[in-house]
């Protein structure tokens, strides 16, 4: 296997108290994570978390998602400079979408790819500079877990429970210690958490 170049692995997502990036109605229902993600706390997280990064690992259905919104962010000049920079940043950046289905790209420097994870982020960290972000995207994010490829997670946590949905952190993931590198708190009681892999 080729040598690192030291690229950090670093992965963004947002849960509620009892752990779940969704609420009951599915995959889309995000209703009770809408009061907050537009707080000061939630989108100077949102600069954090691409400030550093080169590469965006997207899965299908969040990069159909993210496609849907943010090229018009990026393009409104009222929108927060914050939401601004991170829509500029995600058309701009590599984009790595793993899907098994998709024949084209859906975005500009965009590249298709069906392997597994843990195996493209290993070759991935041998070549080039800047963090790889699993942006948002619970099915790239727990494999890498799986795997104990995460250097850096940023959590924002919502002071709500959502009672079902999926949960990021399954059973039967490796055991891992973290370091807790960066904390605020909104005022709406909601955390922006970064938490660096301790090796």
């Amino acid at each position: 296997m080729s040598e690192s170049t030291g690229r950090r692995v670093t992965a963004n997502l947002s849960l509620t108290l009892d752990g779940r990036y969704h609420g009951p109605g599915g995959p889309s229902d995000f209703s009770m994570f809408a009061p907050y993600v537009t707080s000061e706390v939630a989108r100077d997280q949102l600069t954090r978390i691409w400030e550093g990064a080169t590469t965006a690992l997207l899965g299908r259905i969040n990069a159909e998602g993210f496609l849907g919104y943010w090229p018009t962010v990026a393009e409104d000049k009222n929108a927060d400079p914050r939401d601004r920079g991170y829509a500029k940043w995600l058309a701009d950046t590599e984009k790595l979408i793993f899907s098994t289905t998709l024949t084209e790209a859906p975005w500009e420097r965009t590249r298709l790819v069906n392997a597994p994870v843990d195996d493209v982020v290993a070759e991935l960290k041998t070549t080039g500079e800047g963090d790889i972000l699993a942006n948002s995207c619970p099915s790239i994010i727990k494999p890498l877990l799986s795997a104990d490829l995460l250097d850096r997670l940023y959590l924002m946590i919502f002071p709500e429970i959502a009672g079902d949905g999926q949960r990021l952190f399954d059973d039967g993931l490796p055991s891992s210690k973290w370091k807790l590198t960066h904390q605020e708190t909104g005022e709406l009681g909601e955390m922006a958490m970064v938490y660096d892999r301790v090796r």
